[in-house]
């Protein structure tokens, strides 16, 4: 048999684009993983902090949150002059429940730095309509475009009297096992649009997804059942709470 030299290039290019394509398709079901392991890690912190016994957010407050974001293992870094960056995901209330997951990253100076500890866990609540808002213009500073402060703890706190409440952003935070409210002035919160990209297959707008307009992706269906879960179960509460005693 003759072998057709003029052919190798040919073949070579294709050999080549061929290896690039399933290096390609390899690398992305890699970053989707990657993502949906966040947002594994994110349910997990949400689970553990509701089920503390009078350690975690208060069910009120929780009930009345239009929008929960969670922050998996956010990083202290830097020397002297220090800073945190950490990436999460939120949902928030819409006509017909919660919305898909939306990626974000948060970074910010030397707040938090009394808790310790080299990473904590995050979880935020925006407690109202002006807080939402910010929230889905895609970027904004905590403390400038939306008040924000440390939540109050503990599953019966009085959360309906307390002037935090008055505050766009409640934020808490875990580090070591101890939780505890958090300020998080001069913190940027902005959508993280490589990983909406990865994990939804193209660019979507951060308002999009947090106002329903996506479907949840698959796999990524774990967090919002625990957001949904955990605000029934303080509606229940309150509704509880209010029925008068015979």
């Amino acid at each position: 048999m003759r072998l057709n030299w003029r052919a190798i290039p040919a073949i070579a290019i294709a050999v080549v684009l061929l290896a690039g394509a399933g290096w390609a398709a390899d690398k992305s079901e890699k970053n989707v993983s990657d993502e949906l392991k966040r947002i594994e890690s994110a349910t997990n912190v949400l689970d553990e902090i509701m089920g503390a016994p009078d350690k975690g957010i208060p069910q009120d407050i929780l009930g009345s949150a239009k929008c929960v974001a969670v922050v998996p293992s956010m990083l202290k870094a830097g020397f002297i002059v220090g800073g945190r960056y950490g990436k999460g995901v939120a949902t928030c209330r819409t006509s017909s429940g919660w919305s898909a997951p939306a990626p974000f990253t948060i970074a910010g100076g030397d707040w938090g730095l009394q808790i310790g500890g080299e990473a904590i866990d995050l979880v935020m609540l925006v407690m109202n309509d002006k807080g939402m808002k910010n929230l889905l213009a895609s970027k904004f500073k905590l403390g400038a475009d939306a008040s924000v402060a440390a939540g109050p703890v503990g599953r019966q706190a009085e959360g309906t009297t307390d002037w935090k409440l008055r505050s766009e952003v409640l934020t808490y935070s875990r580090a070591r096992g101890v939780f505890a409210g958090i300020t998080l002035n001069g913190a940027v919160v902005k959508q993280d649009e490589d990983e909406t990209q990865v994990l939804y297959g193209r660019m979507v707008p951060f308002g999009d997804i947090l106002t329903g307009k996506v479907a949840v992706p698959k796999g990524a269906e774990q967090f919002v059942a625990a957001v949904r879960k955990y605000a029934a179960e303080a509606k229940a509460e309150r509704s509880s709470s209010e029925r008068p005693q015979r």
